[in-house]
């Protein structure tokens, strides 16, 4: 039985923790960042918030934009009206879990098309974020995003 029982329990530790959904945390991470993304491909601000600790700071090539909110009132929310479409591509992501505090880099290309004159813009991007578990949920408390065109 002792066997059996540290099988069970070395298995645990070489999968990872599960919550109570049996998402282990990368999992987890992976799905807030992948909803912020989503998101933004929809053109739309819904539930993006959500995704945010209210004291979240956002930094944007070389600005200091505030928190999530103040973010999207004066700087997301705006562009993104602006966009007829916003997709990325070449996505990669990596985690580093260090409870409670996660850190992710992310690298991809998106491809922006203007409503005004339906030009389309290419760059090259990369994020990087860090997440802390609170009460069982990730949340984003710093994002860091830059990008330059694509070559």
């Amino acid at each position: 039985m002792n066997t059996i029982y540290h099988y069970i329990a070395g298995m645990a530790l070489l999968i990872g923790p599960l919550t109570a959904t049996g998402q282990s945390d990368e999992s987890q991470i992976k799905d807030v960042m992948a909803a912020y993304q989503s998101g933004i491909e929809a053109l739309s601000a819904n539930g993006l918030s959500d995704l945010f600790m209210k004291d979240s700071e956002v930094f944007e090539s070389g600005g200091v934009e505030g928190n999530f909110d103040h973010y999207l009132e004066h700087h997301l929310g705006p562009e993104l009206k602006d966009f007829n479409s916003f997709k990325f591509s070449d996505y990669k992501i990596t985690t580093k879990i260090e409870l409670p505090y996660a850190f992710t880099t992310e690298t991809y290309i998106y491809t922006i098309v203007l409503a005004s004159d339906q030009r389309e813009v290419v760059q090259k991007g990369v994020a990087t974020s860090i997440l802390k578990k609170v009460d069982g949920k990730w949340k984003i408390l710093k994002t860091h995003t830059s990008a330059r065109a694509k070559k």
